[in-house]
């Protein structure tokens, strides 16, 4: 069970946590940084199909673990183009739905593979047993 911590910066951001603690006994999860690529790993060129794929990815993930988006607990978020941020606010919040973890959002000059518009990277916790 995730404590959020709100002292009033993110809400004036947007639908996130400032702080999310993790109570004794819980398991951890983190991931790798993970890109919108499909099952034959095939980049999309586009920026919406490949934030779609990144987060049905890092979701398949999660779950592979017995957890769920409301287990996410920290989100890095990696973007190459600021002209995508209103493409992706949408996606981002259809895939979290209610869940609030605490964001990173940043904006780079490159990611690994040429052509590669987002990498995702979360942290999840879940009560032990």
């Amino acid at each position: 069970m995730n404590i959020a911590h709100n002292v009033g910066v993110a809400s004036r951001i947007g639908t996130y946590s400032d702080g999310v603690e993790m109570r004794p006994g819980v398991r951890w999860l983190m991931t790798s940084g993970t890109p919108g690529i499909d099952a034959q790993g095939k980049l999309p060129d586009d920026f919406s199909a490949q934030a779609i794929l990144a987060w049905e990815n890092v979701l398949r993930i999660v779950a592979d673990a017995g957890m769920g988006v409301e287990d996410i607990v920290k989100i890095n978020q990696s973007l190459i183009r600021r002209s995508d941020l209103e493409a992706y606010r949408p996606i981002r919040t259809r895939y979290l739905g209610n869940a609030r973890p605490a964001l990173m959002l940043s904006f780079v000059h490159e990611l690994v593979w040429p052509g590669m518009l987002i990498e995702l990277e979360v942290v999840a916790a879940k009560a032990a047993g």
